[in-house]
């Protein structure tokens, strides 16, 4: 796929909600797509999408690919007697940034309520230094208590409204690219395999998976499922912006970002680098002192342990209803996991 069809399929995928637990909507449109490359497809009871790809034989390693599909946002968990909703946070929402937005209150009854995050004047404020507790937010859908009782129900979601747009040369902007740019990058890497899935010594898994952002709870039942050898976490990470350190966050255009910590493993993550440098795809390397908040850190437990590697797409202002990313950093990320499916999974194994 090209620069122009990966970008309208990212934004299909951006545009469907999936709150963390509630990610059903995102998932059935990333399972439709990946129709065209495999029959083999289950949402499963966790709202995990699982679609199996090759036919899986003794002694042919399985490598599961994973991305996940939820997205942080907020929930509902009060309404006032003045018709206010109270919500809490699914996921590390942040704070900073919820007064004064637009937000749409996602209805269990399958309706779609939009409303504002409440914020005092600045004229009236007493203390502007610091960001409201979660717990001091409120969602006015200018309705009394009763007329909301009978629309809103207790747990709906909350998501804050955003429109998807291209910025200057590849670069776009939206919601949830947390993960739906990993989501895209599987489904170019499939696309790019798609001639040849029956010649490679390897069968796989690609998992959309649920609740990455509450604790990587899908990652863990889809991997005790899958049964993988070997697993790619893909997932976003720190793109520099001003002011950090190039220590801890790549840069948006020069390639994937290869991890390297102490709980993945260093032979995939080096055979990653020995295919990137002899395919000439740019990448970058990430290291992590310990864990690394990703799913990777679910799946490389699972079991009797599995061989896992993260593979990151370098992202600006994260958590938050602008993330950027470059496209070119999905289509280089999506050619290195093409490329060790095709040769570097026996080198691994």
């Amino acid at each position: 796929m090209d620069k122009k069809e990966l970008t309208e399929i990212l934004f299909k995928l951006t545009e469907k909600n999936g709150v963390s637990g509630d990610e059903f909507c995102a998932a059935q449109t990333a399972a439709e797509i990946l129709k065209e490359y495999t029959p083999d497809i289950t949402v499963d009871d966790f709202g995990n999408v699982i679609a199996n790809v090759g036919n899986r034989e003794e002694g042919k390693p399985h490598i599961m690919l994973d991305a996940h599909i939820d997205e942080i946002g907020l929930i509902v968990t009060y309404i006032t007697d003045e018709g206010f909703l109270k919500v809490s946070n699914c996921g590390g929402i942040d704070r900073r940034l919820l007064l004064a937005q637009q937000v749409e209150v996602l209805c269990s009854n399958g309706g779609k309520i939009f409303g504002v995050i409440t914020s005092t004047p600045p004229h009236l404020e007493s203390d502007d230094k610091k960001a409201p507790k979660l717990e001091d937010i409120f969602v006015d859908i200018g309705m009394t208590k009763n007329k909301a009782e009978e629309l809103v129900s207790l747990g709906d979601r909350v998501v804050i409204s955003n429109c998807p747009c291209e910025l200057l040369g590849d670069r776009v902007t939206s919601k949830c690219l947390d993960d739906r740019a990993g989501v895209l990058t599987l489904i170019q890497t499939l696309d790019l395999l798609k001639d040849e899935l029956d010649s490679l010594s390897c069968s796989f898994s690609v998992v959309f998976s649920s609740q990455e952002e509450t604790g990587e709870r899908g990652a863990k039942t889809a991997a005790y499922k899958v049964k993988p050898d070997m697993a790619i976490a893909v997932d976003v990470s720190f793109a520099k912006v001003f002011g950090e350190s190039n220590d801890t966050c790549g840069e948006m255009g020069k390639g994937p970002m290869i991890g390297v910590s102490p709980s993945l493993s260093r032979t995939m993550s080096n055979r990653l680098c020995e295919i990137a440098k002899a395919e000439e795809i740019p990448y970058q390397i990430e290291v992590m002192g310990g864990t690394t908040g990703t799913n990777a850190d679910a799946i490389g437990v699972t079991r009797g342990g599995v061989k896992t590697v993260t593979v990151s797409i370098p992202l600006k202002y994260m958590h938050t209803p602008v993330e950027v990313i470059s496209i070119s950093d999905i289509e280089n990320s999506a050619r290195l996991i093409a490329d060790f499916l095709r040769n570097g999974v026996e080198a691994d194994a």
